[in-house]
């Protein structure tokens, strides 16, 4: 049975409690390697996309380089990733795009963001709330998860109708400290197998 709003706002703030000072696990310096950086991460882990990046950013540095470099090139650098070849193909055009549509800047709207190569709806949420601070919701395996293990969703929830809950049930300002801290709970507590959310009454508990 489903939350009502009151109580998955309870859950959700209980979590981001758990974990305060949350922070984005990707390393990057500016909205060109955000971009980069969270387009790597699609079914691989942050941790082994901060492996790739270093030399991968000092190589290509902007999206002139990128665009300039052959898919091998850029594959090359990415070979530990999962689907390196896809990913080095979506960062080539990708970085073309920003070029001919941006001047070469990241654009901060969720239309152009979904315009580029690679782009989905998850990357752009992520593109506008940590590089550019507009409120949006991004959901993760993590979150998606969470929220149906703790029937904040249904279970049948697809990914559009977590986002769309979350901001339904959360004020703007917690949207991102939200994301951030399931994240967490999901790296630490809350595991595909074995979940350990019990451990944490407060999650079930209300007054």
């Amino acid at each position: 049975m489903v939350l009502s709003k009151k109580r998955a706002r309870r859950v959700i703030e209980e979590i981001i409690a758990l974990f305060p000072d949350a922070k984005p696990s990707l390393n990057f310096t500016n909205h060109f390697e955000l971009l980069v950086a969270v387009m790597l991460s699609a079914q691989t882990t942050d941790a082994a996309v901060n492996t790739v990046t270093p030399a991968l950013f000092k190589a290509y540095p902007t999206p002139q380089e990128m665009a300039t470099a052959s898919e091998s090139e850029i594959a090359s650098y990415i070979a530990r990733l999962g689907l390196y070849r896809n990913k080095a193909k979506f960062l080539k055009k990708c970085a073309q795009q920003l070029l001919d549509n941006f001047d070469g800047q990241v654009p901060h709207t969720r239309q152009e963001l979904e315009s580029l190569a690679g782009v989905g709806r998850k990357t752009a949420n992520v593109v506008m709330s940590v590089g550019f601070g507009i409120p949006a919701f991004a959901v993760d395996t993590h979150v998606e998860r969470i929220c149906k293990h703790h029937d904040i969703v249904k279970k049948s929830a697809t990914p559009l109708e977590v986002e769309q809950r979350v901001m339904e049930v959360l004020p703007k300002n917690e949207w991102l400290p939200a994301h951030q801290a399931m994240i967490c709970f999901g790296r630490e507590i809350c595991h595909p197998r074995n979940p350990k959310c019990d451990q944490y009454p407060q999650l079930y508990h209300f007054d």
